[in-house]
């Protein structure tokens, strides 16, 4: 009795240790949970079975590994949990600001999934240190983990109605991240979910994606149709687009808690190329090679150049007409051989902001 208990009181000393060293490193809150998933496995499958995921066919993917932890990694005892602030310091809101991009404020800045794995890494080290045996996994939205559902159970917050984590203290302009540890560290308990009777998120969303309270249909989300789509957006949805050539914020700039959120420290959010206000029409003056060049290091890669084209495309399409609009449509096309170099759903979402502008 008495070894367990010094064992109890070890592991709470290490984590309380391990805890201190996360906010060094620039993570803002860290939570233990263990591996049983039983109360999120039904929505998750009930999800999938919606065919909510669209044709994110990795979501299906390894559901075993991702329902059982210790099943991607064996001898898996706890997983850590972190979150780390993304929200820019001086970020300009260009939402539905004539003649500019509005861009999801957490691809503004560079790329979040080295830095954090980074971070990761040197933390799980830092326990290394002092758990010579530790085996361990670091994860960054890179593999088949149930993060949000992790991060519920580590006491980091609860599943909003839009389906992202919330903290009471810290609204949801935050990142995750995992370590899959063998170190049986004590865990935290879930909080409390504190959406009430709010629905904002749910009124707020252009093309009503989520579609009951804690439900999102990524067919109609914003986030996914202009980011994870790699071919058409679907006629109906692209006048609700509006200016958002990569994903999507309505949803937590109309959230309440979002009034505590706290700004980044990281610099390496900051806002890049001047993305937080950048107009339309230089985005489309871009070719492939300055994409390539503008987007190194940035979130905005993962979409490829011709889905950038595309939202762009859409966007311009919803602008007030304009004749200037028009002939840079025009140049574009020319400039790059439409006919031969783009594929042929590129070339209508071309033709349909022409339309839209009355060309």
């Amino acid at each position: 009795m008495l070894k367990k208990s010094w064992m109890l009181f070890k592991f709470e000393a290490l984590k309380a240790e391990l805890a201190a060293e996360s906010r060094a490193l620039g993570f803002q809150k860290l939570g233990v949970t263990d591996l049983d998933l039983a109360e999120d496995e039904p929505r998750f499958l009930s999800w999938l079975s919606a065919g909510f995921a669209a044709d994110m066919t990795y979501l299906s993917r390894h559901q075993d590994k991702k329902l059982n932890p210790e099943r991607l990694l064996p001898g898996t005892a706890r997983v850590i949990c972190v979150r780390m602030d993304y929200l820019p310091q001086s970020a300009a809101n260009s939402l539905k600001t004539p003649g500019k991009a509005y861009i999801a404020r957490y691809a503004l800045g560079r790329d979040y999934h080295k830095l954090i794995r980074k971070r990761l890494q040197r933390l799980a080290d830092w326990l290394t240190e002092r758990v010579a045996t530790h085996q361990y996994r670091v994860f960054c939205d890179s593999a088949p983990v149930l993060e949000k559902a992790l991060a519920r159970k580590a006491g980091l917050g609860w599943v909003g109605k839009h389906t992202l984590v919330l903290d009471r203290g810290a609204g949801s302009w935050f990142f995750l991240g995992e370590i899959y540890t063998d170190v049986p560290l004590p865990v935290d308990e879930p909080v409390s979910a504190h959406c009430g009777s709010c629905r904002a998120c749910m009124d707020v969303c252009p093309t009503d994606a989520i579609v009951a309270p804690y439900q999102l249909d990524s067919r109609r989300c914003i986030a996914y149709l202009t980011i994870e789509n790699k071919g058409p957006i679907p006629l109906e949805y692209r006048p609700l687009i509006g200016n958002r050539v990569f994903g999507c914020d309505d949803c937590q700039l109309v959230c309440p808690w979002n009034k505590y959120a706290q700004a980044t420290q990281e610099g390496d959010f900051e806002v890049r190329q001047r993305l937080d206000c950048v107009a339309l029409l230089e985005l489309l003056s871009w070719g492939a090679e300055e994409f390539e060049r503008y987007s190194r290091g940035s979130a905005i890669r993962r979409v490829g150049y011709f889905g950038w084209l595309r939202n762009v495309f859409v966007a311009l399409g919803n602008e007030a007409c304009s004749s200037d609009i028009v002939r840079a449509l025009e140049d574009k096309a020319l400039r790059e051989r439409a006919s031969e170099s783009w594929p042929d759903w590129l070339v209508e979402h071309w033709l349909w902001a022409k339309r839209q502008q009355g060309a």
